[in-house]
């Protein structure tokens, strides 16, 4: 019954915070590349741009596989409605929204004019020159008909950079209805105990995820708040996770990943392993999948809460979404052209086209409020579990890391003195992110486990003094012998396959293999990397 009225509770608010959102705005022109054009209503962004809109130009979009057809679609609707005489020849390829930003970096100019990704990849993008900044009318356009936390997701500073496409990047409760019974739906003791008598797994990312152990942290009120300036430079960070409150939270914790029933995956094929999942924590894009492999015995519904000194905690989650970026164009007209096409394309109708065809939750908040929305019982649980989850703003990429390490430190803890260096652990780390030198060059891989916050110099590129930085290392022998260059705390892309001129014969071509951009090292040995601002030498010694 708690569950039945939350979820009304829940949909009545959207409702009425939508009812509020008003009519949407017009569509106004927008900015090319050093400053914006004027924003005019009705079509008129010919006296801004020097240049009519009319006319026919050629581009290229990227977005995941499965929406490579419906955008083609709905370009080609555009074309047949615009007011202002554009034809769109757009070359749609399907390029997944998780490596779009790698492939982006690797070579900006080479990239597409019109893109997807996740949130996380925000800060990045606007640091390396990938993303346009939305004019006054277009921020204004975005700010009024999409949901707040994707409108934050889409701003760094005072400035918006991309364009609200999906607010479906969450996680939630599946579980199987045969073995949890519903009045143990809230509590997470009784679902570990469930598990264990069962016999089968509690599947929820903890030792592999920061993504998903915050939630303990945020059932406790615990926040890792990051800000950036206008151009995407991290500058300080609110973290209380090192604090009583974070205390409490992995008390919590302790309890799922100490149980022999916890395992640390989110897929959905753990309903179906040799040992089955009763309860797989995922999102709305595992929802197919689990309905197939359990039918009628499907269960959706929020996260559960824990209870330490008596009082209860409802997990939390992350809320995060897709974002439409617009590459910087040279040419004021044809980037007023790209952002008139981006607004149509992250609108109403296309999102809600989108939903019906993809099952892609909208951003949008009239779409939102759509009984067909409402009725999706993924979208209806991540709705539900909304009320307790926090926007994914801008994190610096090296948080990810540094937090997942938690979970491990909590299971290895035997008293609450351990727990406390657990989170003691986690905030040196976190505080010397802001120590780190920016201006170094660090060749991060799997020589030194990934960690590109690493302050061992080992990793470290000399400056040679003219121009030039190198390094000489022992590559030893793994299952994966990559990396790349990155500054300190930063996991840029374009310092790395593509860049290397002599020595390419050392080096494995992975080809669309390799989105990273890795420099893959086709056997251990010692060698000498050297780089010169645009280049990468690499001679084995």
């Amino acid at each position: 019954m708690k569950k039945i009225l939350a979820m009304l509770l829940a949909l009545t608010m959207i409702v009425a915070l939508c009812a509020c959102g008003g009519a949407p705005a017009a569509s106004g022109g927008d900015q090319a590349t050093g400053g914006d054009a004027a924003a005019s209503t009705g079509g008129d962004a010919a006296a801004s741009t020097g240049g009519e809109l009319a006319g026919t130009y050629d581009i290229l979009v990227w977005v995941g596989e499965a929406a490579v057809d419906l955008t083609k679609k709905q370009i080609e609707d555009f074309n047949a409605s615009n007011e202002f005489g554009i034809t769109i020849n757009a070359e749609v390829n399907p390029v997944s929204e998780a490596t779009a930003a790698d492939q982006m970096l690797v070579d900006i100019n080479a990239g597409a004019d019109l893109y997807c990704f996740p949130q996380d990849q925000f800060a990045r993008l606007v640091q390396a020159g990938a993303l346009a900044k939305l004019g006054d009318a277009a921020k204004a356009f975005a700010v009024e008909n999409n949901d707040a936390g994707v409108v934050a997701a889409a701003t760094t500073g005072n400035e918006m950079y991309a364009y609200p496409l999906t607010s479906d990047n969450g996680y939630f409760m599946y579980y199987d209805k045969s073995v949890i019974p519903e009045e143990d739906l809230d509590s997470l003791e009784a679902l570990i105990a469930d598990c264990e008598e069962a016999n089968r797994y509690f599947s929820f990312e903890m030792n592999t995820s920061a993504w998903y152990l915050a939630s303990f942290f945020f059932a406790t009120g615990c926040v890792s708040d990051w800000t950036t300036d206008d151009s995407g430079n991290f500058i300080s960070v609110n973290d209380t996770f090192n604090s009583a409150n974070g205390l409490i939270a992995v008390q919590g914790m302790k309890k799922l990943v100490d149980s022999p029933m916890h395992k640390s995956s989110s897929s959905a094929d753990e309903f179906a392993a040799a040992t089955p999942a009763a309860i797989v924590v995922t999102g709305t894009w595992a929802f197919d999948d689990i309905k197939e492999i359990l039918g009628d015995n499907m269960g959706v519904t929020d996260l559960p809460s824990f209870e330490v000194d008596g009082k209860e905690y409802h997990l939390g989650s992350f809320n995060g979404c897709k974002l439409m970026g617009v590459k910087p164009q040279e040419d004021p007209v044809r980037a007023a052209v790209l952002h008139k096409l981006a607004q149509y394309l992250t609108g109403e109708a296309c999102q809600m086209e989108r939903f019906e065809a993809l099952s892609w939750g909208p951003s949008n908040l009239v779409d939102q409020a759509a009984p067909e929305v409402q009725a999706n019982p993924g979208l209806a649980a991540l709705l539900l579990q909304n009320q307790y989850s926090r926007p994914q703003g801008q994190i610096h990429g090296s948080w990810w890391d540094i937090a997942k390490v938690i979970a491990d430190d909590v299971k290895a803890a035997t008293d609450e003195a351990g727990l406390q260096a657990a989170l003691d652990n986690y905030y040196n780390k976190i505080d010397s992110l802001f120590n780190l030198d920016a201006s170094a060059l660090l060749f991060v891989g799997a020589w030194n486990g990934w960690n590109n916050a690493d302050e061992d110099q080992t990793y470290y590129l000399t400056d040679n003094g003219d121009g030039t930085f190198s390094l000489t290392l022992d590559v030893p022998e793994s299952e994966y012998m990559g990396g790349r260059i990155v500054n300190p705390g930063d996991w840029g892309n374009d310092k790395g396959f593509a860049q290397v001129t002599t020595g390419a014969d050392l080096l494995l071509d992975l080809g669309e293999d390799n989105p990273d951009n890795n420099i893959v090292f086709a056997a251990a040995g010692n060698y000498t990397i050297t780089w010169d601002g645009a280049e990468i030498t690499i001679v084995q010694n």
